[in-house]
């Protein structure tokens, strides 16, 4: 039969795509159903239809598979978070390792590549030390709150929705965030409320409270609250940080982020100070570092220790190498390998941050760090002396051509490769694969019951 759209069909579930969704096959036909893992048997609809495949949705689980578990979240299957929480973790990392792997046979062209099992996250829940809330004046309701007479609709702080960016979950607690992060979500959400001040309209774009961002130190038990507004109104705010920290003593830091910008991104133009301390300070590992609102910071403190502690056993360090560190961002990476190594320098285009991986090397008190901001493929190509390792940790996107062509002419003689998509370090791979023999792979956990994962892999330069 042809596959069509808005067609029903009764399958049973192959295997998980890239991406966390359930793969089957329909006369041939790739069809990607959201929702689903390996061994269910469910009926869906067709609802979009491609040349080369189609998607659907779940209408009703006939036959659950035996990797499904029980979700601990009441807006699971709704909220667009974390859509592995029905599956089994062992099954998720699993999955997470064959991802990578596939990643680099499919893409890369590579024979059999070595990749390990993944590192696995501890704990699975409440690992996130920041969270960005949304403010809406359009509520989603949750079907089993459709039939409930007097709800309102015109607030809401939470998660969005896959698919309606308008619309926000009133999300009461996050199962990923640490408990007393909701008991916070749920007093800002009151105090908002209160406030006379309405919640930002999405498609409108009139309205005063547009997101709450948390941040939490894993080391200190210490929170960061920050109110992100359309405008300036420290008479609304200020009573409402000093409710806030005298009821948590854990709270040592409430900031105000100010932006006009229609963009729904949580990072405002300027920022007030409102109460206490303006940033916090986490370890990783034996390392120190301040987070201000808006900083980069790995967003699982704990799992991050693992990545770095991978990269530093990869790198293979005896203490008189000339490391460099592509990408730095605020230095961790860097900072994590100075003492084992004679110099790290780390390039970054950011200015901000690398502003804050130079306070960040002082307070640690490491004297053989330095960090060249600019973009890196002009200063790649100033270098004067060449990397005995090389470090590369780009972002989402992979590296830009012209830098990995300048990588492969530096040549150095081994590189470690940090990745949060499998796709793009494939794709990096097979444009040096020519030149390194890309000896080990390690997916590391860092998002529990997400399909992301991060990966570390080590190359070492061919003598051809």
């Amino acid at each position: 039969m042809t596959v069509k759209k808005g067609q029903i069909i009764d399958v049973e579930i192959a295997d998980l795509a890239f991406g966390g969704k359930g793969l089957t096959r329909v006369d041939g036909m790739a069809v990607f159903i959201d929702g689903a893992v390996p061994g269910d048997r469910v009926e869906a609809r067709i609802f979009k239809k491609r040349k080369q495949y189609a998607e659907a949705r779940v209408v009703q689980l006939l036959r659950p598979s035996s990797d499904r578990v029980p979700a601990p979240c009441e807006y699971s299957g709704f909220c667009g978070g974390c859509k592995w929480q029905f599956l089994h973790y062992d099954k998720q990392l699993a999955y997470k390792q064959s991802h990578v792997k596939e990643a680099l046979e499919h893409i890369a062209g590579l024979q059999a590549p070595r990749v390990h099992p993944t590192l696995p996250a501890d704990p699975i829940f409440g690992y996130r030390n920041k969270m960005e809330f949304s403010c809406s004046d359009r509520r989603w309701l949750l079907p089993s709150e459709m039939d409930q007479a007097d709800q309102d609709i015109s607030f809401a702080l939470g998660l969005h929705v896959p698919g309606t960016f308008h619309k926000v979950l009133d999300t009461r607690a996050c199962l990923l965030q640490p408990a007393l992060g909701n008991r916070i979500l749920e007093e800002v959400r009151q105090g908002m409320r209160a406030s006379g001040k309405p919640p930002y309209g999405l498609r409108s774009h009139v309205g005063f409270w547009r997101f709450l961002m948390l941040r939490h130190s894993v080391a200190r038990d210490q929170w960061l609250v920050n109110l992100i507004t359309s405008g300036e109104a420290i008479e609304v705010i200020r009573p409402m940080a000093e409710k806030l920290m005298d009821a948590h003593p854990e709270i040592v830091s409430v900031v105000n982020n100010v932006t006009g910008r229609k963009a729904a991104i949580a990072m405002g133009e300027y920022e007030v100070p409102v109460a206490g301390q303006s940033r916090l300070k986490d370890r990783i590992g034996p390392f120190e570092f301040a987070i201000s609102a808006n900083s980069f910071f790995q967003t699982n403190t704990r799992s991050a220790a693992l990545l770095y502690g991978k990269v530093k056993e990869f790198a293979r360090l005896s203490g008189t190498e000339f490391v460099l560190d592509l990408y730095s961002g605020t230095g961790t990476i860097a900072i994590f390998l100075a003492d084992a190594a004679r110099e790290v320098v780390g390039m970054e285009i950011v200015a901000s941050a690398v502003q804050d991986a130079e306070d960040n090397c002082r307070s640690n008190h490491i004297g053989n760090c330095r960090f060249v901001q600019g973009d890196i493929r002009e200063r790649l190509a100033a270098l004067e002396a060449s990397p005995d390792v090389m470090i590369l940790d780009p972002p989402r996107d992979g590296m830009h051509k012209d830098v990995l062509k300048q990588v492969i002419q530096i040549a150095p003689p081994r590189i470690v490769y940090v990745s949060c998509n499998p796709a793009t370090l494939a794709r990096d791979i097979s444009l040096l694969k020519d030149h390194y023999h890309i000896a080990e792979v390690q997916p590391v956990d860092m998002f529990p019951h997400t399909w992301h994962i991060e990966s570390v892999a080590r190359l070492e330069k061919l003598s051809h």
